[in-house]
């Protein structure tokens, strides 16, 4: 207990868009997440990010949700690895992805967090909607799926709900949004979908002109009373 409570207090002392390296345990395994801490506080975010990205794609978004009062955390999935040419790939299933971001609401109530929301992005959409799914209610105070549709199972899941994704997004097998749309009609109130111009895909929209806008709703959501 007096090793977490220093711990706390270490953190509270550290500028509050600075960056951590940290590691916390899954339960009933030996793996251990890392994951990206930034800023302080009892107002708690996950970022888990896209199966394109890594942890540190979302380090410009999470320096912004720090400096707006949030302790953000933005994990590595464990199957997550790097392909021949040195991009980030991610190979673990929705159900272990899930479970991380369970291991990530823990870590962050040990930290002291009072309320935990989570943002996830196309591969980690599905599995924050999953981890949603799967734990009882309140777990999470509102998530934002970014071009997901949130998982099998919308119907189960709890909390402010916030669906987006652009309009021209489109997979192999078509486009995104029939499937959301679909989703999101399944999910119970209270929910928000948004609908961007244009075609980029989960994180690849904050690179394009609709990445204001995309991190301004975001925000707004999150930030909303």
């Amino acid at each position: 207990m007096r090793r977490l409570v220093l711990l706390c207090l270490v953190l509270s002392l550290r500028p509050a868009s600075g960056q951590r390296l940290v590691r916390f345990s899954i339960p009933d395994r030996r793996d251990q997440i890392q994951a990206d801490l930034y800023g302080s506080g009892t107002k708690a975010l996950i970022l888990a990010h896209g199966g394109r990205f890594d942890k540190g794609s979302w380090r410009s978004q999470a320096e912004t949700f720090a400096k707006s009062g949030f302790l953000v955390l933005a994990i590595r999935f464990r199957g997550d690895a790097l392909n021949p040419d040195g991009s980030p790939s991610s190979e673990g299933s929705t159900a272990d992805n899930a479970v991380d971001v369970l291991a990530a609401v823990d870590y962050l109530r040990h930290l002291g967090a009072k309320t935990v929301s989570a943002v996830g992005a196309s591969f980690g959409g599905d599995a924050v909607g999953e981890a949603d799914a799967r734990s009882a209610p309140g777990t999470f105070d509102r998530i934002v799926l970014l071009a997901s549709s949130g998982g099998d199972a919308p119907g189960r899941l709890s909390g402010r709900k916030l669906f987006i994704v652009a309009r021209q997004d489109q997979s192999a097998s078509g486009l995104r949004l029939p499937e959301i749309s679909k989703h999101y009609a399944s999910a119970r109130e209270p929910k928000k979908l948004v609908v961007l111009d244009g075609s980029e895909h989960a994180q690849f929209i904050f690179a394009t002109e609709q990445g204001p806008l995309l991190m301004k709703t975001i925000l707004g959501f999150l930030l909303e009373p």
